[in-house]
């Protein structure tokens, strides 16, 4: 079950960790910052596999872990606006444009991948 959400523990070694509720960057996991889980306030990618918890399990995460998870997800993107300096019209500004050349861009790091 899911109970609140957290940024969660650094691994320094940056292992990589599937499922529980403790590390930061983990996947499929519960309550912590990371990718494919469910609860955690925002998705961390520290660069592993993947493992996806099911829809099913998303949907029934209970309305008050998903708000908890949502405004805390919302403080740590306005902190990290301000320590880099931007405004939210800033930040909304460089996605419109960001991402109308997001494919490009990828494209072109792959290409450059695999030059070096």
């Amino acid at each position: 079950d899911v109970s609140s959400p957290k940024h969660g523990k650094v691994d320094p070694d940056n292992m990589p960790h599937v499922g529980g509720n403790t590390w930061a960057g983990g996947t499929g996991g519960r309550d912590t910052a990371g990718l494919g889980g469910k609860g955690g306030p925002y998705r961390l990618d520290a660069g592993h596999k993947v493992y996806q918890v099911s829809q099913a399990e998303k949907d029934a995460v209970p309305e008050e872990v998903k708000r908890a998870a949502r405004e805390m997800g919302e403080k740590a993107f306005k902190r990290r606006l301000k320590e880099i300096q931007m405004s939210e019209y800033d930040a909304s500004t460089y996605e419109r444009f960001s991402g109308a050349v997001r494919r490009q861009v990828q494209s072109l790091r792959i290409i450059l991948d695999n030059l070096q």
